[in-house]
C-alpha cells in the first residue's frame, strides 16, 4: 500500500519533468518564454525602472524629440518620455490581458463543467446562451459592452472578460463531457462527494492542458483587443500610459515624430508574439501523442 501511494505521489513530479524537457527542446518557444519573463519583470518593477511621474510629466520645451541619451525612445507631443510610458503601459496591457483571460477561464470552467455534469435542460440553456454570444465576433462583442458601460480600465476589463467566456465554456464542456460517466465519477458520488467537489477535483482538471494552451494564445489576442479599443477611444483614457492610446496620440505626428508610433507598436507586437510562441511550445509539450 505504501509503495502504491509513493508511486502515485511521484507521478505528478515526473509528469512535470517530462513537460519541461519537451518545452526546452522547442527553442522558439523558449525564446518566447524569455520575452514574456522580461515583459512581466518590466510590469512588476516598472516604478524601479523609471518613476511613474516621468510617464506623466509634461515638458513643452522637449516636445517630439527623437531618441537620445536623455530620452531613450524620444518624447511625445507633450514632452513626455516615451520609454517611461511604454514601461508603465506594460502594466495596464498585462493586467487587461491576464485579468480578462483568468476571469474568463474561471467563469467558463464553471459554466462548462455545470453544463457537462448536469446535462439535459441545464446543458441546453447554458450552451444556447453561449452560442448566441459566440455568434458575435470577439472585438465586436467587447466593443458593444464597452459602449454600454463606458470607457475606462474597469469597464474594458469587464468587456474583454465577457468576450472570453464563450470559448472557455465550450472548451471545458468538450473536455469534461467524456469523463462524466466514468467509474471514478460514480465512485466519488457513492462516497458522498458534493457536485461542486466532483466538478472542481475531477472534471475541470481534465481540461487543464487545452485551456492552458488556449489561454496563452488568448492573452495576446486580448492585449491586441484592449489596444484596439483604446486606440478607438473606448478603452483606457489618456493621460494614463497605454500602448493603444499612445498609438492614437502619435498618429497625427507620424511624419514628424514616427518614434511615438513605432515603439508603442513594437511593444504590442513583441509582447503578443512572445505569448503566441510560448503557446505553441505549450501545445507541443502537452500533446499526449508526442513521444520522446
Amino acid at each position: 500500500m505504501n509503495d502504491v501511494k509513493k508511486d502515485y505521489m511521484n507521478y505528478p513530479k515526473g509528469h512535470r519533468l517530462t513537460f519541461w524537457r519537451r518545452l526546452k527542446k522547442n527553442k522558439v518557444s523558449m525564446f518566447g518564454l524569455i520575452i514574456v519573463i522580461i515583459v512581466l519583470f518590466c510590469a512588476i518593477f516598472a516604478n524601479f525602472i523609471v518613476p511613474y511621474d516621468t510617464a506623466l510629466d509634461q515638458d513643452k520645451t522637449a516636445r517630439l524629440l527623437p531618441p537620445s541619451r536623455i530620452h531613450l525612445l524620444g518624447t511625445d507631443m507633450y514632452g513626455r518620455d516615451v520609454f517611461a510610458r511604454i514601461i508603465h503601459g506594460t502594466r495596464y496591457s498585462l493586467l487587461i490581458g491576464l485579468g480578462a483571460v483568468a476571469i474568463g477561464i474561471s467563469c467558463g470552467s464553471i459554466l462548462g463543467s455545470i453544463s457537462s455534469y448536469y446535462g439535459r435542460m441545464v446543458d441546453s440553456i447554458i450552451m444556447r446562451t453561449i452560442d448566441i454570444l459566440a455568434c458575435i465576433p470577439f472585438i465586436l462583442l467587447a466593443l458593444t459592452v464597452v459602449a454600454a458601460l463606458g470607457p475606462g480600465f474597469t469597464n474594458l476589463l469587464i468587456a474583454l472578460t465577457i468576450a472570453n467566456i464563450p470559448q472557455y465554456t465550450r472548451i471545458v464542456r468538450a473536455a469534461t463531457l467524456p469523463v462524466v460517466g466514468r467509474d471514478f465519477i460514480e465512485a466519488a458520488k457513492a462516497c458522498g462527494a458534493s457536485d461542486f467537489h466532483i466538478m472542481v477535483r475531477h472534471l475541470i482538471p481534465n481540461a487543464f492542458g487545452v485551456v492552458a494552451v488556449q489561454a496563452t494564445m488568448m492573452i495576446g489576442k486580448t492585449i491586441i483587443s484592449a489596444s484596439t479599443l483604446s486606440f478607438l477611444g473606448m478603452g483606457i483614457q489618456p493621460p494614463i500610459p497605454e500602448w493603444g492610446s499612445m498609438l492614437a496620440e502619435g498618429r497625427d505626428y507620424l511624419i514628424y515624430a514616427p518614434h511615438i508610433v513605432i515603439f508603442s507598436g513594437l511593444a504590442i507586437v513583441i509582447t503578443v508574439l512572445a505569448f503566441n510562441l510560448m503557446g505553441d511550445g505549450l501545445r507541443d509539450a502537452l500533446d499526449p501523442k508526442l513521444r520522446d
